[in-house]
């Protein structure tokens, strides 16, 4: 067997080489590949070099961090997983030690490994050598190209839990992104009432209306002050989620956000300061909190995506293989009018 493996050789460029094969450790699984999401943060990192304050130094680097296949071999000590298992596979390894680990908010780990974070490679390759127990076992009838989405998904969840969005609630997106859509997923099965998106591409809207937004907003066309205004009876909403990380959707946040309401800041920003109106969040006493990744949420996800709470493989409307992998960063960066996901197969 081959392991092969695509890597950016500079801004813009991939090549594909074989890598030797990984073994598994103790209390490691090796997995065999056969869905790896393209991530906005590998589009940051494979065009610009940098996704906030992360910055990719390395001449060749790998990137890719939502991922799901099938296990071909157990180390020593694992005793929960066998061959055969089929597997979604949460990115991040954290020390364990740490007072977020052993409180469980283990997202804040300062000491985390994560897939394609530099200088941390990721898997855009045939197979990786992963602990088991960050290894999740998918039922039978969840693909592991769903699996492969269940890290976008537990972003979703995630914030959807920092918003404590309930039923009934009124929900502002702002970002009809993959983000921005598995967040209006989530707070729907969270029981949500009335969904929001406003984004400024057609097909995200549509994609958004198609995954159960109750309203869409193009924020090109409409001035989305007054329509949020008009939907909400001038009230605002329970909770408004801004999933772009423009500093243009930040600073209109409180402004959408009610009186005594929620807002949550889930897109990576980048690094420079942003006027916000705090005298709206003061009069308003509106809270503010903030999304790292997510933590204790791959069960819950998959187990939503099993009972068909969320539908998350319709995010995916781009597939590419792993030979073709140049051409699928190309669309996801240049195709902003029907792209919404694009994900690669691994052959």
């Amino acid at each position: 067997m081959k392991n092969r493996a695509a890597f950016m050789n500079g801004i813009d460029k991939m090549i594909l080489k074989e890598i030797p094969m990984p073994t598994a450790g103790k209390g490691q699984v090796v997995v065999k590949l056969e869905y790896v999401g393209i991530c906005g943060s590998d589009v940051h990192y494979f065009h610009s070099g940098r996704c906030g304050s992360y910055v990719v130094t390395e001449d060749e680097y790998m990137l890719g961090h939502e991922c799901a296949g099938t296990i071909v071999e157990v180390g020593e000590g694992c005793k929960e997983l066998k061959v055969g298992d089929r597997v979604a596979l949460e990115p991040g390894i954290t020390c364990g030690e740490c007072e977020f680990c052993k409180s469980g908010r283990y997202n804040l780990c300062p000491d985390v490994v994560f897939l394609a974070t530099p200088p941390v490679a990721g898997c855009y390759e045939n197979f990786i050598a992963f602990p088991e127990n960050m290894c999740f076992k998918l039922p039978e009838n969840v693909s592991t190209k769903e699996g492969a989405l269940i890290e976008p998904l537990s972003v979703g969840l995630h914030a959807a839990n920092q918003g404590e969005v309930s039923l009934g609630d009124t929900v502002v997106i702002l970002g009809g992104g993959c983000i921005g859509l598995v967040t209006m997923m989530a707070c729907k099965a969270h029981g949500a009432s009335t969904l929001i998106v406003a984004d400024l591409v057609d097909a995200r809207l549509e994609k958004a209306k198609e995954l159960g937004a109750t309203h869409v907003i193009n924020s090109k066309n409409v001035d989305v002050f007054e329509e949020i205004k008009r939907i909400t009876g001038g009230k605002g909403a329970d909770k408004v989620f801004e999933t772009a990380g423009s500093p243009v959707t930040i600073a209109q946040t409180p402004f959408f956000v009610k009186r005594g309401g929620t807002i949550v800041l889930v897109g990576i920003a980048a690094q420079e300061e942003i006027t916000y109106n705090f005298a709206q969040i003061m009069d308003k006493e509106a809270t503010i909190k903030s999304v790292f990744r997510y933590r204790n949420i791959y069960p819950q996800a998959i187990a939503a995506v099993s009972s068909g709470a969320i539908p998350v493989a319709k995010i995916a409307t781009h597939e590419f293989d792993l030979d073709h992998i140049q051409e699928a960063f190309e669309e996801a960066i240049h195709n902003k009018t029907d792209l919404v996901k694009a994900i690669i197969k691994i052959n």
